[in-house]
């Protein structure tokens, strides 16, 4: 029997474990060929590539980012060779099975819940006595009616055979994200999260993985991504794992989790602040609401004042950088309580902030009970909300804008220092500055068109010129200079008119020439010339001591000047306050 595992990924470089622990599972009495696409893939090249194949049974998983093309896929698939048999699984249909299986006839399967044995068990049953009512937790239709078994007892994630050693997956470790699994389950109820269903956490054999982890390494795998939903649940077991990444992995690596903040103990930071090399962790970090009140409605158990404390021990070790997520439109958090919540987020300035908004996820609380508070949300996925009880949809749309600058001028890190500037000096709070920026975006139509660099330069500097904000110039010394030492090469055309005339210029650099100490040892170190001058330099002129702000945070006004040398050799640049 010919049997393709098969699933549209959201982009190329990720992967999907689901498939391969089927793989894992079923060998050797049934070989199984993985097949993934990603959802920008043509339907019709999709189907194609199966097709060819000639499988006689394809298992797709399902999640809320693929589920509509895999189930055009799917009908494809049935029109040109009906004698497949289709098998759907994942988190998105094994809720509501009953629902999925009437409204979509082309799927003769559902395997409901943990997958592995199941799957196995009915590959069995479709090559022997088809007596599918033996296979525990699973959907199938008898005689036009659709049928669902219990489901089976949790399996021992001891006994569970790697999925991470299949050849044909060593070529892609180093252009893909790796996912690994230590634990499954959730020991928290949060009622928008599907892992608060699973009873209890359950734990994967420790050398096992640690074996495995080391197979991925030498086989070049860069970026591997821990899917446990509270990695650092078990202090001494984090500690030991942290402990040996620490000393066995190979340059160039890099693992990211999922912690609670909260819970994580200060001594275990200082570890990690004294004993992992900088950029080797990477943490997520749900924060979702500082409003008590909804974190008591969604059940969702969270000390703020000792997540505050992590994040900041984190932050001030300079070890590992932090994605702190947010999610508007919980229950009973309108406008206002969001704009606090976001303010008490970015106070801390992570290194990432992702503003998210609610999705309604099937078999969830707030699904379950939306009519409580007049949810008003997508009838397909991703089943985003549209509005509530205290959050009108204008509401929805406003703080879309805010998601929209977020990720260009925060996330990306092309203007911290002018970011930090204007949220600490010239507007109320941050969010005030990404709402009425993201509004303007939006208004221009900024949002439907691509961008360069120097766009969201200009466009930045467009809107605060209109608002006529106090200290202009000093904003725009500040835009230049991060402008410029994000640059690795000297720019053809920046996007400002150049400050300084062409005889002031050639006078600079003569002083320059003469007397390089006026930039500071480390450029009168580099011993350049008046050819890499001109070739590799650029002068501006700037109504601030630029060097004082950077070193105490204190403005001082005064003419002054940077130097950026886009050094050549070394592909990066050096900024010279003088």
């Amino acid at each position: 029997m010919n049997v393709i595992c098969s699933t549209l990924n959201a982009k190329f470089i990720h992967t999907n474990l689901a498939i391969r622990y089927l793989k894992a599972y079923a060998a050797p009495e049934f070989p199984i060929t993985l097949k993934e696409y990603t959802i920008k893939d043509p339907v019709l090249n999709i189907v194609s590539d199966l097709y060819l194949a000639k499988p006689d049974v394809i298992g797709f998983s399902c999640y809320i980012w693929n589920i509509e093309e895999t189930l055009e896929v799917v009908n494809l698939l049935k029109k040109v060779d009906p004698s497949i048999s289709i098998v759907l699984g994942g988190p998105e249909v094994t809720y509501d099975t009953i629902e999925w299986m009437e409204k979509y006839p082309d799927v003769d399967f559902i395997v409901i819940g943990e997958g592995e044995q199941t799957f196995k068990q009915l590959l069995h049953e479709i090559t022997t006595t088809k007596e599918y009512r033996n296979v525990k937790g699973i959907a199938y239709r008898e005689n036009g009616e659709v049928k669902i078994t219990p489901q089976m007892n949790k399996l021992d994630l001891k006994e569970l055979p790697s999925p991470y050693r299949f050849p044909e997956d060593i070529g892609d470790l180093g252009k893909r994200v790796t996912y690994i699994e230590t634990s499954r389950g959730c020991p928290f109820s949060c009622q928008f999260c599907l892992s608060s269903i699973e009873v209890g956490v359950r734990y994967f054999d420790r050398e096992k993985i640690k074996d495995d982890i080391r197979y991925l390494m030498e086989n070049g795998a860069k970026t591997i991504k821990f899917v446990d939903r509270t990695f650092n649940i078990s202090r001494s077991y984090a500690l030991e794992m942290f402990r040996f990444l620490i000393d066995e992995h190979l340059p160039g690596t890099v693992f990211q989790f999922e912690i609670t903040a909260d819970i994580m103990r200060p001594e275990v930071i200082e570890f990690l602040n004294q004993e992992a090399p900088k950029g080797l962790f990477r943490f997520e970090i749900g924060v979702q609401s500082t409003n008590d009140y909804t974190n008591e409605l969604v059940r969702r158990k969270q000390n703020f004042e000792k997540l505050t404390r992590t994040v900041t021990m984190v932050k001030e070790g300079g070890k590992i950088d932090q994605h702190l997520d947010l999610i508007a439109g919980l229950p009973e958090e309108d406008y206002s309580s969001f704009r606090k919540t976001f303010n008490d987020v970015f106070e801390m300035r992570p290194e990432e902030l992702q503003l998210g908004f609610l999705k309604m996820l099937r078999g969830t609380g707030v699904r379950l009970r939306a009519d409580e508070h007049q949810y008003v949300y997508m009838d397909h996925s991703p089943y985003e909300i549209l509005s509530n009880n205290v959050l009108s949809f204008d509401d929805i749309v406003r703080m879309k804008q805010v998601e929209d600058v977020l990720e260009k001028y925060w996330n990306d890190h092309r203007m911290d220092y002018t970011v930090e500037y204007l949220v600490s000096n010239v507007f109320p709070s941050p969010f005030d500055f990404f709402q009425e920026f993201g509004t303007y975006w939006d208004e221009k139509g900024w949002s439907r068109i691509g961008h360069q660099l120097e766009d969201l330069f200009r466009r930045l500097y467009s809107f605060l010129k209109e608002r006529s904000v106090d200290s202009l110039e000093v904003i725009t010394g500040l835009m230049k200079y991060d402008y410029l030492r994000n640059h690795k090469y000297k720019p053809r055309k920046p996007w400002w008119e150049t400050s300084l005339e062409k005889d002031e210029r050639s006078q600079l650099y003569k002083q320059i020439l003469d007397r390089p100490s006026i930039l500071g040892n480390e450029f009168s170190q580099l011993q350049l010339d008046e050819k890499d001058l001109y070739k590799h330099t650029m002068l501006e002129r700037l109504t601030f001591d630029l060097g004082q702000y950077l070193t105490t945070g204190q403005l001082k006004t005064k003419t002054c000047y940077l130097l950026a040398f886009f050094e050549p050799s070394n592909d990066r640049t050096l900024i010279f306050p003088f």
